[in-house]
């Protein structure tokens, strides 16, 4: 992870930022309501990793790379007793959507 990663994952959990990213996601919100997330850069599967456990920063770099947008929310809910990080995701046009990836294997949903 590069320190630029890690300062913008502080800020992100500081919620610092959060007025700022609130207008701006608003806004793209209003522009691009109800639309599918973009196609992801690849032909990866839905799984990001083999089955293995990922911690929240691997799964911001993973979907950051694979959509190729930025994360600009990132939470951790449980859901039926499984751990999943709530990754909302914002690209260059102003499109905002979330993804779920589950905690114990990586898969996104």
């Amino acid at each position: 992870m590069t320190e630029a990663d890690a300062l913008r994952l502080a800020v992100m959990r500081t919620g610092a930022c959060t007025f700022v990213l609130l207008g701006l996601c608003a806004a793209a919100a209003v522009a691009a309501s109800r639309s599918a997330p973009p196609p992801y850069a690849g032909d990866e599967p839905a799984v990001l990793t083999a089955g293995a456990p990922i911690s929240m920063d691997e799964a911001v770099r993973l979907v950051e790379k694979r959509y190729r947008a930025r994360v600009v929310k990132a939470e951790t809910q449980k859901d039926a007793g499984r751990t999943v990080y709530v990754l909302r995701m914002l690209d260059e046009s102003g499109k905002v959507w979330t993804v779920r990836v589950d905690a114990a294997n990586g898969a996104v949903q």
